[in-house]
């Protein structure tokens, strides 16, 4: 019987050795793997999330990813292990791993208490690569997915869930520190689209400003929330108030379903930027948006009354570019400035025809002057300086100012005896031939009223009309001739500028070919022939090219 029994343990051990070379098999295999992962730092962070997935016991590996997210080493690596991260955490989130329920026991507090400090550290991983530029795009992308994943999964036991804290962090990370390119894409993909995004940004930018404007140069703070939030040219309608990026609100009286609270949470938002005390150029932006842009937002315009007569005061293209908002307040919201008109006829100065707010400085003017019921002293001191003021512009002004004189005598017909003011008795001729003329028009009055340019004539007029430019002196002879026109449409002559009339002149057809010379040389360079009897040119006397 000695036979089975060998061959039982010849089986046995071949058994036991094909086991421990499968087991080798496996051991090197797995050597394998981790010698490839170890080469290659994607397949690790795969295996790494794959495994958090699959167990709760593999949790720490969070740790690790939150380690490599944060080396700067390799940025391919570093942005691969922020998304592992973000599907990480939008899965706990989605199952609840994250939120405290009833009846959970002391170890699973721990743990979710654990996993919401890492979740904080994840936020501020991505929250600093807000300020990289190589990064930006794809730190705000995973930073909203998971503002909206706590937003629909996380519920606090308030009736609102937005999570408005870490909104306000993200916001406050793109005008601290981050690029434009990020700003602007924020304002298009989620500040334009969503409701609640809107109204909570604009309440987080007033947060931002006044709690601590020291973490960020104001200059730099100042230009970056404005660009946010200029983004819109004019205030939503009705109908964009129905998406939202966090599910709609529950309450129907919520402030985010409500224009009127978008408005007010704008409002605050510009009035805290502008107590930044914005510079001389800042002022300008804010001032050239202002009737368009910012003042439809606000459900108080009056509020802007301090700054827009500051600047008003101030003088220059500062005090044009705040006319037209001073212009919005009287007209919208009563506002008293009795020296409206004093201060406007200061603004003609000797820059003010060469300054490139012109075509929007006669668009105003030409609203203020329209009514007839201003006093024919007043008008006439206006069209006086700006007629005084056009011997020395620039053509393209010129052709402006001169019809929207014309129109002006047709609105205010008691001012057209300046155009034709002759001697009505004789010593008045002889003192005139004898001494000349004295323009009884005071140019450094301040006071309008006061100017004596209603007993003045149009002298200047007259020499426009010999003017070197011949568009110039064509366009200023309709002032002497029948005013047989009702009025000159203004837009047609805003935008000449010195390019546009030279354009103008070049296209011209020309009938006949205008004579360069009276004579022409039949020699240049070199001397006349003696017997022509020509003078030798300037260029044969000073250089010899024989």
């Amino acid at each position: 019987m000695p036979g089975p029994v060998a061959e039982e343990s010849l089986k046995r051990k071949r058994s036991k050795a094909s086991g421990k070379l499968a087991e080798k098999a496996s051991k090197r295999a797995k050597a394998e793997t981790r010698d490839s992962s170890d080469d290659d730092p994607q397949v690790e962070i795969l295996e790494l999330e794959n495994a958090i997935l699959e167990s709760k016991k593999n949790y720490n590996n969070i740790t690790i990813l939150l380690e490599l997210a944060q080396k700067n080493s390799d940025g391919e690596s570093t942005q691969l292990a922020m998304v592992s991260l973000c599907r990480v955490f939008l899965r706990l989130l989605a199952s609840g791993s994250l939120a405290r329920r009833d009846g959970q026991s002391e170890k699973d507090i721990v743990v979710v208490q654990w996993l919401k400090k890492r979740l904080g550290d994840y936020k501020q991983i991505i929250l600093s690569a807000l300020g990289q530029e190589e990064s930006a795009s794809t730190a705000l992308t995973l930073s909203m997915r998971i503002l909206q994943a706590e937003g629909q999964h996380m519920s606090d036991g308030d009736e609102s869930n937005f999570p408005k804290v870490f909104l306000r962090d993200i916001v406050g990370a793109l005008v601290r520190d981050g690029s434009e390119d990020s700003r602007q894409e924020f304002c298009e993909k989620f500040l334009g689209e969503y409701a609640d995004i809107r109204f909570y940004t604009f309440k987080a930018l007033k947060d931002i400003i006044s709690t601590d404007p020291s973490t960020c140069p104001t200059e730099s703070l100042f230009d970056n929330v404005f660009d946010m939030l200029s983004f819109f040219e004019e205030v939503p309608g009705a109908e964009d108030m129905d998406e939202f990026y966090i599910g709609a609100p529950k309450r129907k009286s919520d402030p985010v379903k409500s224009l009127n609270q978008h408005k007010k949470q704008a409002q605050e938002a510009w009035l805290a930027l502008l107590n930044l005390e914005p510079n001389r150029e800042q002022r300008k932006k804010v001032l050239q948006i202002m009737t368009k842009s910012i003042a439809p937002w606000f459900t108080k315009p009056e509020l802007l009354m301090d700054f827009l007569t500051d600047s008003y005061n101030s003088g220059g293209a500062t005090s044009l570019l705040a006319l037209s908002g001073v212009f919005y307040l009287i007209q919208e919201r009563n506002l008293d400035y009795p020296s409206f008109y004093r201060k406007l006829y200061s603004l003609l100065d000797a820059n003010i025809l060469h300054s490139k707010h012109r075509s929007r400085f006669f668009r105003l003017l030409d609203t203020f002057l329209s009514s007839t019921h201003l006093p024919a002293v007043l008008v006439a001191s206006f069209i006086k300086r700006i007629t005084r003021l056009c011997l020395n512009a620039p053509p393209a002004a010129i052709v402006v100012v001169i019809p929207w004189i014309y129109n002006l005598f047709k609105k205010h017909p008691l001012c057209t005896f300046m155009m034709h003011r002759v001697p009505r008795t004789p010593e008045e001729k002889e003192t005139l031939e004898n001494e000349g003329m004295e323009d009884p028009f005071i140019a450094d009055e301040e006071d309008p009223m006061e100017t004596y340019a209603i007993d003045s004539c149009l002298w200047e007029v007259v020499q426009l009309q010999s003017h070197y430019h011949p568009n110039v002196a064509t366009i200023a002879k309709i002032i002497s001739e029948q005013f047989t026109k009702q009025s000159y449409n203004l837009e047609d002559f805003l935008d000449h500028s010195y390019s546009s009339l030279l354009d103008a002149e070049l296209s011209k057809q020309v009938k006949k070919a205008p004579v360069v010379e009276f004579m022409i040389p039949k020699r240049v360079f070199l001397p006349q022939d003696p017997a022509s009897g020509a003078e030798d040119s300037l260029l044969a006397k000073l250089w010899d090219f024989q």
